[in-house]
């Protein structure tokens, strides 16, 4: 499981959310976010999947190999 910086900016950017809002649902700090997002530092494997895990249970889908680099989109059917 991968997940990059700008992955999760552009995520937060579909979901029209900031960084606190992706902290406070996978229940991290807002420096975590802040400091993976700027690439000061690699979050745990376990901090890494509950970002991605709040991600998609807001409808991202997380595009590894689409030839051009990983990527991120919404589901149609999204939760509201």
């Amino acid at each position: 499981m991968s997940l990059t910086p700008a992955q999760s900016r552009a995520a937060r950017g579909l979901l029209d959310w900031s960084q606190i809002e992706l902290a406070g649902r996978s229940n991290l700090s807002e420096s975590t976010i802040r400091d993976f997002e700027k690439g000061r530092r690699v979050p745990s494997i376990n901090n890494l999947a509950a970002i991605r895990a709040a991600l998609e249970a807001a409808g991202v889908i997380f595009v590894e190999e689409n030839g051009e680099g990983p990527g991120v989109r919404l589901r149609k059917d999204r939760p509201e």
